[in-house]
């Protein structure tokens, strides 16, 4: 008969192992489906805006029919009827002439199937900017051209576009919130833990910053830029407008947490035994700051590229030949054009695909990291 020790050893399933706060954090956030499918697609977006020219199909840069429609994708094709691997009808112009738009009339030729490839030899570019190739992600067998989306008024491909672009607008969105995300969690601590006049005068300024209207006020600093500004002016002065008006409620927010954990126990203790003010906050506030922080960044990004994207559609977007989704959404600026080709309104999805993403991510590191 075993002992009693051996006994208890094998009744018990308790675990022993302590786990430290991000495993606690992450373990509960796999339990978040819309966490996890947020956290997939955020990834994807990420991978796909830094191997842009790899997963774009066609130049971006390449003119082609103007305002045709996506290619016809099935399943079916005449010779072999249904099939597993889907195949493209390419999108050819007719000799009749639309009575509205007075262009000639696009659609699919069924007499021509073209098989759909993984990993085709497309456009040169360089790989990262370094290495060069001319595989592409997809595409079709004979290598001519494949308009998933569409094209523009200049015939230029959207989905690649699409993809291309969004390295502009993310950029410009994690640069916004990096920089928004420092001044704000220092003015925040800073005012929050010395306090006094310091405070005061800080909040003051806050309040001044917040009392601005921002669209206005986006619009009459865009309209000071010179049309004849090379993009990346333009960039790092829209930059600046988006931080400047951006990092006082973040500042206000981590102000009032370090205000209630300037309170807590453990903080008063470190006070009390003459610990300087930099060990105080970064050793006990800073990090339990820091979780709010992370929060606030993931549902940031989404208004920062939303607002990128509003701008461009209003005119004050990167000026070729770079390439932003506010800039092709200037495509989609007038009602005849969405009535007759509204696959121009396209680039939608990729701002709607981005907002859900770092939304769905945000709500589910919200609820990892204060469950309660």
């Amino acid at each position: 008969m075993p002992d009693e020790e051996t006994a208890d050893a094998r009744v018990s399933t308790v675990s022993t192992d302590s786990q430290s706060y991000q495993a606690l954090v992450w373990r509960r956030f796999r339990r978040s489906v819309p966490g996890m499918l947020g956290l997939t697609l955020v990834s994807l977006l990420l991978i796909i805006a830094v191997f842009g020219d790899f997963f774009a199909p066609l130049d971006p840069k390449r003119p082609e029919i103007s305002f045709a429609p996506p290619d016809k994708i099935s399943f079916w094709t005449e010779e072999n009827g249904w099939q597993l691997w889907p195949v493209a009808y390419p999108i050819s112009e007719g000799e009749e002439f639309d009575p509205v738009t007075f262009q000639p009339i696009v659609g699919p030729d069924m007499s021509n199937p073209r098989p759909i490839r993984f990993f085709v030899k497309g456009y040169e570019y360089r790989l990262l900017g370094l290495i060069p190739t001319n595989r592409h992600f997809i595409g079709v067998a004979d290598g001519s051209p494949f308009h998933i989306l569409g094209t523009d008024k200049l015939g230029r491909d959207i989905f690649s576009r699409g993809v291309v672009g969004a390295r502009v607008t993310l950029a410009i969105a994690l640069t916004s919130i990096t920089l928004i995300t420092i001044i704000g969690t220092l003015v925040g601590i800073t005012s929050g833990y010395i306090g006094g006049k310091l405070d005061l005068w800080l909040q003051r300024f806050v309040e001044i910053i917040l009392a601005f209207p921002q669209l206005p006020f986006y619009l009459a600093l865009a309209s000071l830029i010179p049309v004849t500004a090379p993009s990346g002016l333009f960039l790092t002065f829209v930059v600046i407008v988006i931080v400047g008006l951006g990092w006082a409620q973040l500042s206000r927010e981590v102000r009032s947490k370090t205000m209630a954990l300037r309170r807590v126990d453990y903080v008063q203790a470190a006070m009390a035994v003459g610990a300087s003010d930099r060990r105080i906050v970064l050793r006990h506030i800073l990090p339990n700051v820091t979780s709010h922080v992370i929060v606030a960044v993931t549902l940031g990004i989404p208004t920062i590229v939303l607002l990128e994207s509003f701008l461009g559609f209003l005119g004050f977007a990167v000026k070729p030949p770079m390439i932003s989704w506010g800039l092709m959404l200037q495509d989609a600026g007038t009602f005849s054009v969405i009535g007759s080709y509204p696959w121009i309104l396209s680039p939608v999805g990729f701002v709607l695909l981005t907002v859900f993403a770092f939304n769905a991510l945000g709500d589910g590191l919200r609820d990892a990291i204060d469950p309660y």
